[in-house]
């Protein structure tokens, strides 16, 4: 048995952490720059905070303020697709907002920001967020999240001149119209975003009436692990909180906004903990916006009130802004929780043990068993893979076995989360001394062999070496077998087996062109490629349900016995998958 030591050491982690906040306009583009985004995964401090960060998150506005009747422009999409290529270059990845407009004019009205705002009507939002589409397909990989905007100033979706003003006297709240439009843009920018990637609401009531119809109340069920990541809406909406512990209510976080027959009121004690139960399995993000509500937005233990670090903990925080609103920042730097925050943020993967086999010969079976705990705040929300890599101390050469397992339920609950495998050694495994290593890598095959994307474990050895190993992105399993080539053995039974990693696979990139034609379609489709790379095709409803694929043989796909809908159509190569929407009329 080995047994792993839990690191203190804060460090760079993919989809997680303090991001650092980025944004541009139509009038003056100014595009991400490569260096300044590779220096945000150094140690670094961000203006008017008191603490340094490690940062693989890039939070990036798109303001669209030329284009609230018009069409936006190619050289704005084209400026788009630069930053996302920038960001790849650097190894970060950006959480993308659209929004029209930031304007504060408080000139006559009684608020601090007043009527017209200056966003754009609905027909406009969604033939904008067709533009955009082709573009967060493209760059999936780049995305952690994406957060609706597109209505109100900031994108924050409540003060809006289109979609119902929840600001305004008398009522402060919203009709049934009001609803009816901010769904269709939501379920619109649900078709859009790749189906990988979650979209993150400014508030929770705003997923519960998308599920559940408008007429919902905020008692409705959460997600459950059942559900969880599959592929329907429901397990694809997040939240983000921009006001994360300003008041009780974070200033209308956990309200209930109404509709034509029922009022506007504060609702915690219903939409809190759904957001709590609904964020186990979806990703939350945000960040604090006023100072004001102490003690109970300080650090836990330094008043009975305080909670700041076990809020992040319940609520199952992800990334938090580390550029707006500093001074909460700065007290919890000061009274000594920043460190415990910038460590919990997201998940925290630590190795507590691992029990593996000594030596094996071809046909032979070795086990690895190991127990992992994530000590973060939140379990990882976007799809990753686990491999278990062996590699030859003297040429060097590379084995690996895709596991199974899923880390998005490798909840940050305190448990131990147990990986267990039979691996059968191939035949033709030269004989040798073979060094054990975990790879948690991006499942997109534009970043697998990229190490910035790959988790690090929160671990050393006993002998205080540290098990990541950045060149690669492999965590050291502290452990070597011994592989005996020298006598021929039966073939194992049935258990998974080592391949040799030098075995090239197709660049996913290669097949970002692939089309599904025609679309919409009434009774066939066919893929605009023939490639023999695709072994497999599935189709699947908007809900995660999977109906049948009829291939002709002849490359036409029969879906004659579909209901007229949308459909996922999920499109296999050997090491990745395609997904691609498709219409049937």
């Amino acid at each position: 048995m080995v047994n792993y030591v839990e690191s203190m050491d804060d460090f760079a982690n993919p989809e997680r952490g303090f991001y650092r906040y980025s944004s541009t306009h139509s009038d003056n583009y100014t595009p991400l720059d490569s260096t300044t985004l590779v220096g945000y995964r150094e140690p670094h401090m961000p203006f008017a905070a008191d603490y340094t960060i490690y940062s693989t998150l890039v939070f990036r506005y798109f303001y669209l303020d030329e284009f609230t009747n018009d069409s936006i422009r190619q050289g704005y999409l084209d400026s788009m697709q630069l930053d996302f290529s920038t960001a790849r270059s650097a190894g970060v990845k950006l959480i993308p907002r659209f929004a029209y407009t930031n304007n504060l004019d408080g000139s006559g009205c009684p608020s601090w920001i007043c009527p017209p705002y200056g966003d754009a009507p609905k027909s406009w939002v969604l033939t904008h967020i067709n533009q955009v589409a082709p573009i967060l397909e493209l760059n999936k990989d780049v995305i952690a999240c994406i957060q609706m905007g597109w209505i109100g100033v900031w994108g924050e979706n409540y003060y809006t001149d289109y979609f119902g003003d929840a600001s305004q006297a008398p009522n402060y709240k919203l009709e049934d119209t009001n609803w009816v439009d901010r769904i269709e843009v939501l379920n619109a920018f649900m078709t859009a975003v790749p189906v990988e990637r979650m979209v993150q609401v400014r508030y929770p009531q705003m997923k519960q009436r998308t599920i559940y119809g408008i007429n919902a109340l905020t008692n409705v069920a959460a997600l459950n692990a059942g559900e969880a990541h599959a592929l329907s809406d429901k397990t694809r909406i997040g939240f983000h909180n921009d006001c994360l512990l300003a008041s009780d209510n974070d200033y209308g976080t956990y309200n209930d906004y109404g509709n034509t027959s029922t009022p506007s009121l504060s609702d915690t004690n219903n939409l809190k903990p759904y957001f709590e139960q609904d964020s186990r399995f979806v990703v939350v993000g945000g960040e604090t916006c006023d100072d004001g509500y102490s003690p109970e937005n300080d650090c836990s233990g330094t008043d009975p009130l305080a909670r700041a670090d076990s809020e992040l903990g319940r609520l199952h925080y992800s990334y938090l802004n580390s550029q707006y609103n500093n001074d909460v920042n700065n007290d919890w730097e000061a009274a000594g929780c920043m460190d415990q925050i910038k460590r919990r943020l997201g998940y925290r993967l630590v190795l507590e043990s691992g029990t593996y086999s000594n030596s094996s010969q071809p046909g032979q079976v070795i086990n690895v068993s190991l127990d992992v705990k994530n000590v973060g705040y939140a379990a990882p929300f976007n799809e990753r893979r686990v491999e278990l890599i062996l590699r030859n101390t003297a040429t060097e050469e590379e084995w690996f076995v895709p596991l199974s397992d899923d880390p998005r339920f490798w909840l940050a609950d305190g448990s131990s989360h147990s990986v267990n495998v039979d691996i059968c050694i191939p035949q033709d495994m030269p004989t040798g001394s073979y060094e054990l290593f975990l790879h948690l890598p991006d499942p997109m095959n534009t970043l697998k062999g990229n190490p910035a994307y790959s988790i690090r474990l929160a671990n050393t050895l006993q002998d205080n070496s540290d098990v990541w190993e950045s060149s690669t992105g492999y965590n050291h399993l502290g452990h070597t077998i011994a592989i005996d080539n020298s006598s021929a053995n039966a073939n194992c039974n049935g258990e998974i087996s080592l391949e040799y990693l030098a075995v090239s696979s197709p660049n996913e990139l290669e097949f970002q062109d692939l089309y599904l034609v025609p679309n919409p379609s009434e009774q066939f489709f066919s893929l605009s490629t023939n490639s023999d790379e695709i072994k497999q095709i599935r189709a699947y409803t908007l809900s995660g349900q999977e109906v049948s694929v009829n291939d002709d043989g002849q490359g036409k796909y029969s879906m004659q016995n579909w209901e007229p809908s949308v459909y996922l159509i999920e499109i296999c190569f050997e090491h990745f998958k395609v997904m691609k929407r498709l219409v049937k009329k």
